[in-house]
């Protein structure tokens, strides 16, 4: 019961039909070493191709893959309050740790230091037309295997700079 005197606040309704999800088993990780388009939307021969690599199965854990927007302080003399503006974007440090292979180094060399290519993330999965495809340019800074006395299969962590703007929110391209 809303108090005396105090507007009831709008609600915004999500909906009962809103269908929530776990990105492991659902998002998709792709390693492209080309994208023909400049907009660096890959096609679905793109991202099936022999210039694809799906990387999800590797994946151990993950860390960055976003934009941060850093905001410009705009104090002036009339306040003692301290404004801001919107600055520029920068993507966060962004890394995969990688299940190693014990005889196959084909990931590892195609992630090898300085390679370049696109990070595509299908963040809810392959869902054509879902306007849900991340792509990062990206350049790899540091391939490193990762040590640990536990009882823990080996791995490695892949360091990447993104090199450009990133591609967001991009539709999933049609299935041949």
């Amino acid at each position: 019961m809303p108090l005396q005197g105090c507007p009831r606040r709008a609600r915004i309704r999500v909906g009962t039909t809103q269908q929530r999800f776990m990105r492991r088993g659902t998002t998709a990780f792709f390693f492209l070493k080309a994208i023909a388009a400049p907009s660096n939307i890959p096609t679905r021969a793109e991202l099936t191709g022999a210039n694809a690599t799906d990387l999800a199965e590797a994946i151990s854990d993950i860390e960055g893959w976003a934009l941060e927007n850093v905001p410009i302080e705009t104090p002036d003399m009339a306040s003692e309050f301290t404004t801001s503006i919107p600055g520029e974007d920068k993507a966060d440090n962004s890394s995969f740790t990688l299940y190693e292979d014990k005889v196959d180094g084909t990931l590892e060399t195609l992630l090898s230091k300085g390679s370049e290519g696109f990070v595509v993330i299908l963040r809810k999965g392959d869902i054509v037309g879902s306007k849900s495809m991340d792509v990062f340019p990206v350049r790899v800074g540091s391939r490193s295997a990762t040590y640990t006395a536990g009882a823990e299969p080996a791995k490695y962590k892949v360091s990447f700079g993104i090199t450009a703007k990133p591609t967001l929110d991009a539709a999933v391209p049609a299935k041949a």
